[in-house]
Order: structure tokens, then C-alpha cells, then sequence
């Protein structure tokens, strides 16, 4: 059980960071540790950014050891203990963006999930101790929320993470609905391609609804914010789906 914090706002990057406003200037974040995400998605050089993962990952046994460096790590050090957060699960966050750096595509499933439980599912339990809970079940709850918004970036950004060279989609996904590599990269839209896309979207909604069936009515209240993104991002996707999943020439959003 952890207190709750002041509410306020809650904001997301691409895989899923956290920040709630507690008044002027203040504030904790957490999500892809200090803004890891940065180091894979903005440093072209594969040496250079597993260069600065490791320096974090040295940072973060600071950080627990009482030493921080980095003006983030200073700012979350008094935090640590009053909201639960682990070591271990600002180490699988780094674990999540190496991940990005040792393999570009995923054969299943099992795979992905793994890598959507690093970079989103670990967000999501942080943010749900800072929110503040009474009931464990809540930790399965924000853990399942974090995969429905991961699965729903990966659809979202199918057409611009090809181009950077990534593929999340599974391969047995593609098998399955007879789409290659080659298909994605030349933004070829087929009755495949549509039906492959709406087997994730149906994946991701299946998670939503998991997701809502695991909050325990008794922290409703606390896990609003989480609630508030889940509704932003669930928008999103019905949104996707209505664009038939046009995704490989363009970004879909909101506005």
C-alpha cells in the first residue's frame, strides 16, 4: 500500500512515461527511467547509446546507494521509499530500451509482451504506487493497462517505426496474415495487411478490458489518471480502427 499523491496532471510519451504535477515547478516522473527512451529512439550510434544505458544503470546503484548524479536522480532520491520504487524495476526499464538496441523484430507474442512489460507494464506499477493504492490487485491491473498502451503505440506507429528499421508486430502475426516485411516498407495496404491490424487492434482491446476487470473498486479513485490515459488511448485506437488502420504513411491521432 502506498499514500496517495496530490492529483493532478498525467501526460504520456511514446512508451508510456508518467508525471504528476504537485504544484508549482514540483514534481516526479517516472517512465523509461529519466527519459531513457531518448538514448535508443535520438542517438543513431548503437555504441554510444549502450554507452549512456549502462552509465544509467550505474546511476540507478547511486541513486539506491545515496549518491545520485543526475538532477532527476537528486529529485527522486527523497521519493524512493514513500512510493516503493524499486530498484529492480527502474533496472528492467533500462532492460526494456536495450532491448531496442540488441533486436529489431519479435517471432511472437511471449516476445513482445516481455518487451511491453519493460518499457510500459513497469511504468504503469510506478505510477500506480505514486497515484497510491490499497489493494495489491491493483499492481496486475496497472501492469495490464501499460501492455493496452503499448500495444497501442506499436499500432499506431507501424509506418514510422519501419522506417527506423523496427518492426514490433510479430512475425508469426505476419505469417499468419501473409504480409511481409517488404509489404510494410512500401506501404502496401491489403485485405491481409487490414486483417493483420485488426488482429492487434483486437489484441490491445482485449487488454483494455483485462485491465479494467483487475482495478479493485476500492482505488478507483487514486488510479484515475491512469484511468483518464486509458480513455485517450482507448479513443485512439477506435479512432485507428475506423481509419480502416491507415497506418503505414501516417501517424493517427486525436487532433
Amino acid at each position: 500500500m502506498t499514500p496517495a499523491a496530490p492529483e493532478g496532471q498525467i501526460v504520456s510519451t511514446r512508451a508510456g512515461s508518467y508525471y504528476i504535477n504537485r504544484g508549482a515547478g514540483a514534481g516526479i516522473k517516472v517512465g523509461q527511467k529519466f527519459n531513457v527512451h531518448h538514448v535508443v529512439d535520438e542517438i543513431k550510434d548503437p555504441g554510444i547509446a549502450r554507452t549512456k544505458l549502462q552509465w544509467w544503470r550505474t546511476e540507478i546503484g547511486r541513486l539506491y546507494d545515496g549518491q545520485p548524479q543526475h538532477p532527476v536522480s537528486k529529485a527522486l532520491a527523497p521519493h524512493l521509499p514513500t512510493f516503493a520504487i524499486e530498484r529492480r524495476l527502474l533496472l528492467e526499464i533500462v532492460d526494456g530500451m536495450q532491448m531496442d538496441l540488441e533486436q529489431n523484430r519479435y517471432f511472437d507474442f511471449e516476445g513482445l509482451a516481455l518487451y511491453c512489460y519493460r518499457v510500459a507494464g513497469v511504468v504503469g506499477l510506478l505510477a500506480s504506487r505514486i497515484f497510491g493504492y490499497t489493494d495489491p490487485g491493483t499492481q496486475q491491473y496497472a501492469k495490464k493497462l501499460g501492455e493496452a498502451l503499448q500495444l497501442t503505440n506499436i499500432i499506431r506507429d507501424v509506418g514510422e517505426d519501419v522506417r527506423r528499421q523496427r518492426i514490433y508486430l510479430p512475425q508469426q502475426d505476419l505469417d499468419r496474415f501473409g504480409v511481409s516485411q517488404h509489404d510494410l516498407a512500401a506501404g502496401k495496404y491489403s485485405d491481409g495487411f487490414e486483417q493483420l491490424m485488426r488482429f492487434q487492434y483486437e489484441r490491445a482491446r482485449t487488454a483494455y478490458r483485462q485491465a479494467y476487470a483487475l482495478l479493485p473498486a476500492a482505488d478507483y479513485r487514486t488510479q484515475r489518471p491512469g484511468l483518464i490515459m486509458a480513455e485517450i488511448y482507448g479513443a485512439l485506437l477506435e479512432e485507428i480502427e475506423r481509419e480502416r488502420f491507415r497506418v503505414l504513411h501516417q501517424r493517427i491521432s486525436l487532433t
